[in-house]
């Protein structure tokens, strides 16, 4: 009965010291490395999850304003160039004067204008005397109607040269008015005060454009064509802007390679109700599209690269965090997708580990 009694009492006591030794040991690990509550409260908590495989596509481009929102403004009519309303990059409403050009057409314009009206005025007058004569038994019938047809003919020379006038607004005496067709920025100018007009020039005097909506064209290489479809986002960064990320999609694909560059355009569309914008601007294009495979992703700021590896801090507690090696496949936009070390459902730190790393590793 004592030898029992003795052995009960020995595996109590083993069984107390071997709880003393587990308890001891959690406060070595605690006094090792605690998270203290202000640093707790600076990091942040990510949790791994099993996500679509994101790839990313890097194109270089420029910003081109919207063809369907520019119109060329050429002279209807020769002459010289008596004054220039605006010059480059100026803001215009539609109507606006443009430009002075001093023609000798718009001088034979009044010349003959003069001359209708002053017809006008005599076949209405031979017209009432026909028709006074009519009355009186003095003419005939036939004499009224080729009086009518008289004033309809000087009427009609009359309208002509209105409407000519409403295409070539003229200015006072024999000066014609450039005005603009749309409301929008002058993004070509190609005149000049006292330049001569010619009836056989064909060159554009202005440029009109609207650039509340812009284009970004950007190259695609031979070897990149497949990767590209219509839909893709698309984030766009000049060199103007560093810190602002535009957004948009890619709204069209030319099918065909400029035999010079050897490249495919890709166009993506951009609201441009800021202005930032403007034509010519150097893009940096990146497109973001689905491999259609899924993987194991993680925050990208959660990686720590050291020693030529990349690892996580695995947060289970402020006591219990633990440096795991892991094999990065792919970095994409924000995510980084991980071929092994982590599994799904597992707590990752991705804001301020760097300096949790480092008391670890000390």
């Amino acid at each position: 009965m004592n030898r029992i009694s003795t052995l009960a009492l020995l595996a109590v006591s083993i069984i107390l010291y071997s709880g003393c030794k587990h308890i001891q040991a959690e406060d070595t690990e605690k006094e090792t490395f605690v998270l203290s509550d202000t640093m707790l409260q600076s990091i942040h908590i990510d949790t791994a999850s099993i996500r679509p495989v994101q790839n990313e596509l890097r194109l270089s481009g420029k910003v081109a304003p919207d063809v369907g929102k520019v119109l060329k403004v050429y002279p209807l009519v020769s002459g010289y160039v008596k004054d220039i309303k605006v010059q480059l990059g100026d803001f215009v409403q539609k109507g606006q004067i443009l430009a002075v050009i001093q023609s000798g057409e718009i001088a034979d314009y009044d010349k003959q204008m003069a001359e209708a009206r002053t017809n006008l005025a005599v076949a209405e007058k031979g017209l009432q005397v026909a028709k006074d004569l009519f009355s009186s038994q003095l003419s005939t019938e036939k004499d009224v109607v080729d009086a009518q047809g008289q004033v309809d003919k000087a009427r009609a020379e009359v309208n002509r040269l209105n409407d000519l006038f409403k295409i070539y607004r003229r200015g006072s005496g024999s000066t014609y008015l450039v005005t603009a067709p749309i409301s929008g920025y002058i993004i070509e100018k190609n005149i000049n005060n006292n330049m001569e007009i010619r009836s056989d020039n064909s060159q554009n005097i202005f440029t009109v454009s609207e650039l509340n909506d812009v284009w970004v064209l950007a190259n695609v290489f031979e070897t990149d064509i497949a990767r590209v479809k219509e839909g893709y986002d698309a984030d766009i960064v000049t060199i103007s802007y560093p810190d602002t990320v535009f957004h948009g999609k890619v709204d069209k694909i030319y099918n065909f390679l400029d035999p010079a560059t050897k490249t495919m355009q890709i166009r993506i569309r951009l609201d441009n109700k800021d202005m930032q914008l403007k034509p010519e601007m150097f893009a940096t294009v990146t497109l973001h599209y689905n491999e259609g495979n899924q993987m194991l992703a993680v925050p990208a700021s959660s990686l720590i690269f050291d020693r030529s590896k990349s690892y996580v801090l695995v947060f289970r507690d402020k006591y219990n965090i633990q440096v795991r090696e892991v094999e990065p496949y792919r970095t994409s936009g924000s995510l980084a997708y991980l071929s092994k070390g982590l599994r799904p459902g597992e707590r990752v730190i991705s804001r301020n580990q760097l300096l949790i790393y480092n008391a670890l590793n000390d």
